[in-house]
């Protein structure tokens, strides 16, 4: 129910106006109920109990939407680092719970049963889509004018709407009680509304980091000591990242810009395959040995890095702000840098932290190229100023390093 982090992770004002907006929540709700049936008795069903029930079993098929959006909400902070695949997820959803609406006329004594799955999907739908929209929004903002892009946004949103229901209403004149047409009908709808879709997610250029989007950044600096364009990123980055299978690329049929190499593409596939954000310190070492080390040589960083089994593991401190999680992401660019370039592979973490070794040879080159490469991609139009992730939420705490 509350955002992770909390109290820390949102102003003082925040709580106070959450329980207030649970009240007009509740009162708003009855008042739906009450009109809900008014609207049946307007429309001639009669007196009595039969508006009742039906208004009830309408409020019943809304109410398993209201749950799909409180437990869908957990995964809140996944919509800020992915936020093109979740909205397409999110159409998806939509559609499909249309076409499950649109198929209750044959079965109508299923009503409840499937106006609640259609209903629990079109809920999710639209919170995946208000959660997203504001992080486009935010992208779109370039003077900080969030509520002005916002208000135009939802007038634009309404307008679309309007046309749309005019159209809608003349469809559904023609088509009376033809299921069969009505699906025909949607099924081009459905595709007209994805390719717009598609079109509408390809030409927005997210400019802020997250583990896959800095990995591509990041390892094309290494390469060529060039930071790519925020287009060229955008196009290059899957919707899915985690699902293989659905890793379309918005930017597939875009000629190539040409700085974006194929080495860096593939370093940052790989790297995102193997990170792991928020590790804990026992997994990772094998002994007291390797603790010592690892607290030592990291002894001034908000974050410990070392390899096991092939993940690159990164253990934060309680005190790791995003600017220390997009450091630990460098970091981890250079160490698969010098892997496949150099050969330097992972030995015990001991090993790799003592003077010569991997992890110590790799931190001091990134205590001296980080603040260079940040510099430059705020030149390229990066937002620098931290790394928009999830991550496990294990923490160092500080006593235990000292």
């Amino acid at each position: 129910m509350l955002p992770e982090g909390f109290p820390d992770s949102v102003t003082s004002d925040y709580l106070e106006y959450s329980l207030w907006r649970g009240v007009q929540g509740i009162a708003s709700q009855v008042s739906g109920v009450l009109a809900t049936q008014a609207l049946l008795y307007a429309v001639g069903l009669g007196k009595g109990a039969i508006p009742t029930a039906a208004a009830v079993n309408w409020v019943l098929k809304d109410g398993f939407g209201y749950l799909s959006k409180i437990f869908l909400s957990k995964y809140g902070r996944h919509f800020d680092v992915h936020p093109k695949g979740w909205r397409l997820f999110a159409d998806l959803l939509e559609n499909a719970a249309y076409g499950m609406e649109m198929l209750t006329p044959a079965f109508p004594l299923h009503f409840v049963v499937i106006g609640a799955a259609a209903g629990a999907g079109r809920s999710a739908a639209a919170l995946i889509q208000a959660a997203t929209r504001s992080c486009f929004y935010a992208g779109f903002a370039a003077q900080r004018n969030f509520a002005e892009v916002i208000a135009k946004g939802e007038a634009q949103g309404m307008v679309s709407k309007s046309i749309g229901m005019m159209l809608g209403i003349t469809l559904a004149n023609h088509i009376r009680s033809s299921t069969s047409l009505a699906l025909g009908c949607f099924s081009i709808v459905t595709l007209i509304h994805m390719f717009s879709n598609l079109k509408s997610y390809k030409s927005i250029q997210l400019r802020t980091l997250n583990p896959y989007r800095a990995s591509l950044v990041f390892s094309e600096y290494l390469f060529s000591g060039e930071v790519p364009s925020i287009k060229e990123v955008n196009n290059e980055e899957p919707l899915f990242p985690a699902v293989p299978l659905l890793n379309t690329r918005l930017g597939c049929d875009e000629p190539k810009l040409g700085l974006l190499s194929a080495e860096a593409k593939e370093s940052a596939a790989n790297i995102d395959q193997r990170l792991q954000l928020g590790s804990k310190l026992s997994d990772v070492a094998t002994c007291e040995a390797d603790v010592l080390e690892l607290l030592s040589l990291f002894n001034k960083e908000n974050y410990i890095l070392s390899e096991h089994r092939g993940k690159y593991c990164v253990m934060l401190k309680e005190s790791a702000s995003p600017v220390d999680m997009l450091k630990a992401v460098f970091h981890v660019n250079y160490l698969h840098w010098l892997e496949r370039n150099a050969g330097i592979t992972a030995r015990s973490a001991s090993n790799d932290c003592r003077p010569g070794g991997r992890l110590q040879m790799s931190l001091e080159y990134v205590e001296r190229e980080f603040k260079h490469v940040k510099y430059d991609g705020e030149l390229a139009g990066w937002l620098t100023d931290g790394l928009i992730a999830r991550p496990l939420t294990t923490r160092i705490c500080e006593c235990h390093v000292t």
